[in-house]
């Protein structure tokens, strides 16, 4: 029996991988399929990638791409969610820091080196025009490391998805002082070289069976906002928020379109150096 490894954040947004993984639909040709939670983002997810910890990995796009850039052999496959990611940008409960405006010099508190908290830190530079010189960043590894660094210092910007966060704004744990979207599609399928010549059509055919399940809950909306509220311990309301706003990917179809201007937008806020060729890092049948 061989395993096929699946990481992701333990969010919402990887409901459809798990229900899959819960299904082993491969048992019969002796593959088992694992899920593994990885909370402290995207960055570590490629280095799991990097290092044949996992066969597949459902990362940011921009996270993705700069490592790529840097060197990682792994492929898209295809993109899971199609909607920009909603980051929450937050504070500590006890910081003087009220609006986005009360800052001159950022230090923003993120997972790790390469992660979108960093990389989205860049985007929200950009758009408040703070000097990209001036900023400052702590790795502080997850949310729950954020909340520690917090009790020294208030003031560092945590970005993260805003409904993941939410139960701890609501408890006055943090705070959230704005919001600013991905500007291209969020999350990404991405396997290693190693699992796409170990286990070929198979990765291929989970894929699939992602993106039928991405489907069909989509169709069944008060279902799943209440399977999501029960699994991952958030109120209706707020799962009923975040669907309403979130789209994920349900064919393998990819417009080079808009992969040129994401890439074109990376490129401008500092986190490529520029485009990247789409053969040398996709790796799928259907593109428009």
């Amino acid at each position: 029996m061989k395993t096929l490894r699946v990481t992701g954040v333990p969010e919402h947004f990887n409901f459809p991988w798990k229900n899959v993984i819960q299904n082993q639909p491969f048992l019969d040709k002796d593959i088992e399929l694992e899920w593994i939670d990885e909370s402290r983002g995207s960055g570590q997810m490629n280095l799991a990638l990097r290092n044949g910890d996992t066969e597949i990995a459902l990362i940011l796009t921009e996270s993705f791409l700069k490592d790529f850039e840097a060197g990682n052999p792994s492929k898209m496959i295809g993109y899971h969610v199609i909607s920009p990611l909603i980051w929450g940008i937050h504070v500590g409960i006890n910081s003087k820091l009220n609006a986005l405006s009360d800052i001159s010099r950022p230090l923003f508190y993120i997972s790790r080196p390469g992660s979108g908290s960093q990389l989205m830190g860049l985007a929200l530079a950009e758009r408040e025009k703070w000097n990209p010189e001036t900023l400052q960043f702590e790795v502080v590894s997850n949310l729950p490391g954020a909340l520690v660094a917090y009790q020294n210092n208030p003031d560092g910007l945590f970005l993260w998805e805003k409904f993941t966060t939410k139960p701890w704004v609501d408890s006055k744990k943090m705070k959230r002082i704005g919001e600013i979207p991905s500007p291209w599609p969020c999350f990404s399928i991405i396997a290693s070289d190693q699992a796409l010549k170990e286990f070929g059509e198979e990765i291929f055919q989970l894929r699939d069976l992602v993106y039928e399940e991405s489907y069909r809950l989509e169709k069944s909306k008060s279902d799943t906002i209440r399977a999501i509220s029960i699994a991952y311990e958030l109120q209706e309301k707020d799962v009923k928020a975040w669907i309403s706003q979130t789209k994920w990917a349900t064919t393998e179809t990819v417009s080079l379109g808009e992969l040129k201007k994401s890439m074109d937008k990376m490129v401008t806020l500092g986190i490529i150096q520029q485009p990247i060729q789409p053969r040398d890092f996709l790796r799928i049948h259907r593109i428009k």
